[in-house]
C-alpha cells in the first residue's frame, strides 16, 4: 500500500499540490489524469523520492519494491541491453554483481566463501538464476529481438530504447510500478500485450497517460489532479469522463427531483458494470463498480475546448480526390510505391504506415508542400482544404505578433477582433491570454491555435497528422468529438486508438509495396488475420 499524508509541493508562489490525502491499494491501477501542467509526472517523482514534497509524506508497505520507468534515454548506453533490464530488480541486481565481484577474487578468502554462500542463497530466492531468461522473454515481448539483447544500449534507436525502459520496470514483478507515458513509441501490437500484462498484474500501477483506449483498458480507478486537489475516482477513463458530464448536467438540471437524479445515477453505474463483464480488468473493474458510492460520482471543474468544425463553405462533391501510382522515396529508401485510391464523399479515412516518415510525406504531397514524388493526385473542384501538420514550427517561426494578429493572418473574410477572439476562445485563450506572443508559445499552446486556425478555414476537408500530439486529455476528447460530428471529409493519422476507432470508416495503409485499403473500424483492421498476411506480403515486397 502507499499512503499520501498531507502532502503539499510549492514553487514560489506557484501552489501544485496542497494537502493530499490518497491510499493506493494493492491490485489496482491508477490512471492519473490533469490538464497540462497539472502536475501529473510531478506527482509521480514524489512518489519514486526524486522530488521531495513542500510538507506532507509517503509511506509505503515495508517490503515492498518499486520498479520506475525511466526518462533518461541515454542513462544506460555502457551497458548491455540485457542487463539494462535485469538492473530494474536493483537489490537482484546488486546481489548478483557482489557474487561475481567475490568469485572474480585472486586471494579468495574463507570470509569470502561465507559470504558468497550468503549471496547465491539471497539470488536464488529473487530467482536470480533465471534471470537472464525473463529479461530475454520481457524483451522478445516488447519487440526486441535476440540479435540486439547483447548489444550495448546506446546503439539502440530511441524507439528501440524506449522499449528495453519499458522492459526493465517491468522485470521482476515489481509490487509498485510507476509508468509515465509508457506508450510512448510503441506500436498497436506491443501496446495490447502492455494492456494485457497489466491488466492481469496483482500489484499497485500508476499510469500517467494520454491514451484513452490504454486508460480504459488497464485502469481500474481514476486519480483526477484539479485545482492543486487530487482525487480518486472508481473506473477507468471512460466511466470518470461520463459520470461528471453527467454530474455535470444533473446540476444545472434544477427542475429534476432528486430521487430522479439519483435513479439516473445508479441506471448509469449498472451499464458500465455490466459492460465491465467484457474488459480485460473485468473483475477488479466491475466489484469496485458495484460498491461504488453515488457521491463519489462528482461534476468535474476542468474546462474543454469546443472543437467544432462548421463547414460553412461550398458541400463536397462527389469528387474528392484520386492517386494513380502515387510514390516517394527518402535517401534511397522507398516509402510508399504504387498508391492508388479514389476517397468518396464522407469517407474519414486513417491513414497508417509502419514508418511515421510515410505519412508524413503523403500529407506534405497532398498539400503540396512536397513536389519530389512519383505518380500523381488530383483533389475534386469542391474541395476546401485545411490541413494540421505534425510539424507546426512554420506558422511560427520568426513571429512575435499576438495571437489574435496570428489568427487574423488566417481569415480570408471577417477580421473583426471579437470574430478571431470567438476562435480563440473556443480553444480556452480568454482574457490577456490573446494577447500573448505567438513566438513564445508552449507545444500544447501552437496546437490550440492550430485548431482555431482549421475551424476559422470553415473546410470541407480536413487533413490531420499525428493532431492530438502535445493535447491534454481533455483537448483530445474534444477533438475525437469534433471529428465524429464533422459532415465533410478526414484523411487523418493517429496513434491515438480510441480517436481512430471512433472516427475512421475507411482505413488505408502505405506499403513500400503498395496500398491495403478496407472499408472496416480500426478494431476489425488490427483484428484481421485476412488484413495480417496482406500486409505481410506488401511489406516484403520492400
Amino acid at each position: 500500500m502507499i499512503t499520501v499524508s498531507n502532502l503539499s509541493l510549492r514553487y514560489g508562489k506557484r501552489t501544485l499540490f496542497e494537502d493530499v490525502n490518497l491510499k493506493f491499494s494493492q491490485g489496482n491501477c491508477y490512471g492519473i489524469i490533469g490538464a497540462n501542467g497539472a502536475g501529473k509526472s510531478t506527482f509521480m517523482k514524489i512518489l519514486s523520492g526524486e522530488i521531495d514534497p513542500t510538507s506532507g509524506s509517503v509511506s509505503f508497505t515495508p517490503g515492498e519494491r518499486m520498479a520506475v520507468l525511466s526518462q533518461n534515454h541515454y542513462a544506460y548506453d555502457e551497458f548491455t541491453v540485457i542487463e539494462t533490464v535485469m538492473m530494474g530488480h536493483k537489490e537482484m541486481y546488486a546481489v548478483m554483481k557482489e557474487k561475481d565481484a567475490i568469485y572474480l577474487k585472486e586471494d579468495f578468502t574463507d570470509a569470502d566463501g561465507e559470504r558468497a554462500g550468503e549471496l547465491e542463497n539471497l539470488f536464488a530466492e529473487m530467482d536470480g538464476w533465471n534471470a537472464e531468461s525473463n529479461a530475454a522473454t520481457l524483451l522478445s515481448n516488447l519487440g526486441i529481438k535476440e540479435e540486439f539483447h547483447y548489444k550495448l544500449v546506446k546503439d539502440l534507436d530511441n524507439t528501440q530504447k524506449v522499449r528495453v525502459l519499458l522492459a526493465q520496470a517491468l522485470f521482476g514483478k515489481p509490487d509498485i510500478l510507476l509508468l509515465d507515458e509508457p506508450t510512448n513509441d510503441l506500436d498497436i501490437h506491443t501496446i495490447t500485450w502492455l494492456e494485457d500484462f497489466l491488466a492481469s498484474y496483482e500489484a499497485i500501477v500508476l499510469v500517467v497517460s494520454h491514451d484513452r483506449h490504454f486508460l480504459d483498458t488497464v485502469c481500474t480507478h481514476v486519480v483526477d489532479i484539479d485545482f492543486a486537489k487530487m482525487t480518486i475516482y472508481t473506473g477507468n477513463y471512460t466511466f470518470w469522463y461520463e459520470s461528471s458530464q453527467l454530474a455535470l448536467k444533473q446540476r444545472s438540471d434544477q427542475n429534476k427531483k432528486t430521487e430522479e437524479r439519483v435513479k439516473e445515477l445508479q441506471e448509469f453505474i449498472r451499464r458500465f458494470s455490466a459492460n465491465a463483464s467484457k474488459s480485460k480488468q473485468a473483475t477488479s473493474r466491475k466489484k469496485a463498480l458495484d460498491k461504488i458510492n453515488l457521491d463519489e460520482i462528482q461534476p468535474s471543474n476542468r474546462k474543454y475546448p469546443g472543437i467544432i468544425f462548421n463547414n460553412q463553405g461550398r458541400e463536397i462533391g462527389d469528387q474528392v480526390l484520386q492517386t494513380e501510382k502515387l510514390g516517394k522515396s527518402l535517401n534511397g529508401e522507398v516509402l510508399f510505391a504504387n498508391i492508388d485510391f479514389m476517397a468518396a464523399k464522407g469517407d474519414k479515412i486513417a491513414v497508417l504506415s509502419q514508418n511515421s516518415l510515410a505519412t508524413s510525406a503523403f500529407y506534405d504531397i497532398l498539400t503540396g508542400r512536397d513536389k519530389d514524388y512519383t505518380g500523381s493526385f488530383k483533389w475534386g473542384v469542391t474541395v476546401n482544404q485545411a490541413d494540421i501538420p505534425i510539424d507546426n514550427t512554420e506558422y511560427f517561426k520568426g513571429k512575435d505578433n499576438n495571437l489574435i494578429d496570428w489568427l487574423r493572418e488566417y481569415s480570408a473574410g471577417e477580421k473583426d477582433d471579437q470574430f478571431i477572439r470567438g476562435f480563440l476562445g473556443r480553444m480556452l485563450f480568454s482574457g490577456e491570454e490573446v494577447l500573448k506572443k505567438s513566438n513564445v508559445l508552449s507545444g500544447g499552446e501552437k496546437m490550440r491555435c492550430m485548431f482555431s486556425r482549421m475551424m476559422l478555414q470553415s473546410a470541407n476537408m480536413l487533413l490531420l497528422d499525428e493532431p492530438t500530439n502535445h493535447l491534454d486529455l481533455e483537448s483530445i476528447t474534444a477533438l475525437n468529438n469534433g471529428m465524429k460530428d464533422f459532415r465533410g471529409n478526414i484523411i487523418f493519422t493517429s496513434r491515438d486508438h480510441e480517436l481512430v476507432q471512433t472516427v475512421a470508416t475507411r482505413i488505408i495503409e502505405l506499403t513500400p509495396g503498395g496500398i491495403i485499403d478496407k472499408l472496416m473500424t480500426y478494431d476489425e483492421y488490427i483484428n484481421s488475420e485476412v488484413v495480417q498476411k496482406q500486409r505481410e506480403e506488401m511489406y516484403a515486397m520492400a
